[in-house]
């Protein structure tokens, strides 16, 4: 889907006809392109109907924890095998499982809930090279836009573990200390699994974004945990207080 059709002629000195700020507006009249605002309506709405529909699921759910890692770790990883754990410790321990809903870490953690026979929610997104669900999921739904995922995802679960992943779940993790940070959520535990995948992170951010360039405060590097297992992550999710959408 395009946010621009072209102009019936150039010539005629159509401007753009939806607001944009001075480049975008420079760009659109230079192209000879006008915005289609029936185009940026429907996205729009597209946008809504994806934040209702996920606040709708999690209404469905509680005691939630959201567990994030790699979709490309292998059944036979040592991290699939400790997010299988975990989701099997959170299962049998009544609280909800919620991953992105994809393979790997998040299949693995999905799959110890759903044997425990325990509510098991994914996430999922629409991707070029498709995503498919993991089997071990109870409850679902499909986003088209990255950022109403995210919003679903760090919305009111009690407790976050972090596995080892890429650009995915790091922006996952410095989304939720950034709320945390700023007030604009409470505090919760974030735990980070994997000492030596974390250790050399926490180094730069301690030595470079606070030592060097004074970004952020001391109190900042102690809003998450680091644990090394399963079986540590889990001692301290089962002590958090479930937290609620509204």
């Amino acid at each position: 889907m395009t946010l621009f059709r072209k102009a019936p002629s150039a010539s005629q000195g159509d401007k753009c006809r939806f607001p944009l700020n001075d480049q975008e507006r420079a760009l659109c009249e230079q192209s000879g392109m006008v915005p289609h605002a029936s185009e940026i309506t429907w996205r729009v709405f597209r946008i809504m109907a994806e934040i209702v529909e996920g606040f709708q699921l999690l209404t469905r759910t509680t005691r939630e924890v959201t567990i994030f890692g790699s979709s490309r770790s292998a059944p036979t990883s040592h991290w699939y095998k400790e997010s299988y754990a975990l989701g099997t410790m959170l299962g049998k321990n009544g609280f909800t499982v919620v991953t992105g809903g994809g393979p790997g870490i998040m299949e693995a953690a999905n799959k110890g809930a759903y044997e425990q026979g325990a509510q098991s929610v994914g996430l999922n997104i629409e991707l070029p090279h498709e995503q498919r669900l993991n089997p071990y999921v109870t409850l679902s739904h499909g986003f088209h836009y990255f950022f109403t995922r995210k919003v679903m995802l760090a919305a009111a679960a009690q407790a976050y573990v972090f596995f080892p992943g890429g650009y995915g779940t790091l922006d996952e993790l410095f989304e939720l200390l950034t709320l945390v940070q700023t007030g604009k959520s409470s505090k919760m535990p974030i735990v980070l699994v994997g000492k030596d995948h974390w250790a050399p992170l926490l180094a730069w951010l301690e030595s470079s974004v606070y030592g060097t360039q004074d970004a952020i405060d001391p109190g900042d590097l102690r809003i998450f945990t680091v644990v090394d297992s399963a079986k540590e992550a889990f001692a301290i999710v089962s002590k958090s207080a479930e937290r609620h959408l509204f």
